[in-house]
């Protein structure tokens, strides 16, 4: 039987242009990595944004899909590059594309989770790279691109929605906000990957539902909010990260008991990010 790669939540109608990703809370091991990790799960887990689908479930409710991965990020990073290979990781790899996330082992099949821990004893083969990258990686992307076609073509623009979670320790290099620090960081890649409107309406809508909000410091969105954010083409991405210490117990990976009031401040803030469009500036008749 072969593991199922994402799990995708449709609304019974679409009512919103707006695509909700997770493309870091997936949390299958068994199949995917434990056979060939040194480390035990709980370790392995440091990497993961656990429970992120969950904050988020409130989408197919609000008329918006929500896409989440079941592969974990230990095994495969969804919000990598495919060409992302780490020399020191996968014997065979080429060595020209090297960039700093893969040199810190956070390539696209990572070699450390948090804290430099690696994941496995030794080196994979470049098939075996490849046979991952087209299991787990290719059918999460090209199930979320057609979700944002499909949003564009029937609302004529897409909005994806980023979600992703950050560890604590984090915020010590975000900037304070009116004195207090954020736990909850939007990025947008400094302006690159949306308009300005959809950046200041999320800000707006985060604090209103009482989270403290920072731009592009210290996550500015990844490859994903890169990749599918394309202003000029109608398509609008905006990466969330949230404060875990918000909602779980870090070391132990398990929910506080603040978790259900978290989850509902969100699902407040996603019943008016659904609705977000363009600040339309009315052109004054000839």
């Amino acid at each position: 039987m072969v593991e199922p790669v994402f799990c995708l939540t449709l609304p019974r109608e679409r009512r919103s242009c707006a695509v909700f990703s997770s493309p870091h809370s997936g949390s299958d091991y068994a199949a995917a990595v434990m056979g060939a990790s040194r480390l035990p799960l709980k370790q392995l887990r440091s990497s993961e944004d656990a429970f992120v689908d969950e904050l988020f479930a409130a989408a197919p409710d609000l008329g918006a899909p929500l896409l989440a991965a079941r592969v974990p990020r230990a095994c495969v990073d969804l919000n990598r590059s495919p060409d992302d290979l780490d020399p020191a990781l996968i014997a065979g790899a080429s060595r020209r594309f090297l960039n700093p996330r893969i040199a810190a082992g956070l390539g696209v099949i990572p070699r450390v989770v948090a804290e430099g821990r690696p994941i496995l004893e030794g080196k994979l083969t470049l098939g075996e790279a490849e046979r991952r990258i087209a299991r787990y990686y290719y059918p999460y992307h090209e199930r979320l691109r057609s979700l944002l076609d499909e949003s564009r073509a029937r609302f004529g623009l897409g909005i994806l929605f980023d979600c992703h979670s950050m560890p604590h320790d984090a915020l010590t290099a975000a900037p304070s906000v009116w004195g207090r620090r954020p736990n909850l960081i939007l990025g947008d890649r400094f302006g690159v990957a949306c308009e300005r409107w959809l950046i200041d309406s999320a800000t707006d809508i985060f604090t209103a539902a009482g989270f403290v909000v920072a731009r592009n410091a210290p996550f500015a969105g990844g490859y994903i909010t890169q990749t599918y954010g394309r202003p000029q083409a109608g398509l609008h991405a905006l990466q969330i990260e949230v404060d875990r210490a918000l909602y779980m117990d870090e070391a132990c990976v398990e929910k506080l008991p603040d978790f259900d009031e978290v989850r509902a401040s969100l699902a407040l803030a996603m019943a008016e990010l659904v609705r977000v469009g363009p600040r339309v500036v009315p052109v004054a008749a000839e």
